[in-house]
């Protein structure tokens, strides 16, 4: 039994080696362990709140992401409804410009119409009057004593020249 019992002597010398154990630990060892065990608290400390920035800068860039692709969008449409409202304007613009076009030929078209009756019409009275001097040639041709003669000369004279 007697190695279950310590020696009084030996406790005494244990006391004394762990005391002197413990005061040079902490004169050399303890500060140094206790300063790296503040740094690695202090890191740990920083890099939570740096995971804590990032988290939050990532947060913004989801929001300005999001802004951002709802500007786009917001362009997109406006750009596209500048080119519907483009493509209306040209085809109508282009209706506008068919519509004066053709009205401007029919106007042409009238009034070439018009030149020509007036051509056709002028024409007609320069025959008609020639017709006239002609019948009045041949009527005095013939001689006027005689109306018998004077209304058979007319009407042969009628007959002979065609009308256009």
């Amino acid at each position: 039994m007697e190695l279950l019992t310590p020696d009084t002597g030996t406790i005494i010398w244990t006391f004394i080696s762990f005391l002197a154990a413990f005061l040079i630990l902490k004169k050399f060892a303890w500060k140094p362990i206790l300063n790296a065990l503040k740094e690695r608290e202090n890191n740990i400390a920083n890099a939570l709140s740096a995971a804590d920035r990032a988290k939050l800068e990532i947060s913004k860039l989801q929001a300005d992401n999001e802004r951002l692709i709802a500007e786009a969008r917001m362009e997109r449409d406006r750009i596209l409804k500048e080119a519907r409202d483009l493509k209306e304007s040209i085809i109508n613009d282009a209706k506008n410009q068919a519509k004066d076009e053709t009205k401007r030929i029919l106007e042409e078209a009238k009034e070439t119409i018009k030149n020509e009756k007036t051509a056709a019409m002028n024409d007609l009275k320069k025959q008609v009057a020639e017709l006239s001097v002609f019948i009045a040639e041949k009527i005095l041709k013939q001689e006027l004593s005689y109306p018998d003669k004077e209304k058979e000369l007319i009407d042969r004279s009628l007959n002979e020249i065609r009308f256009i």
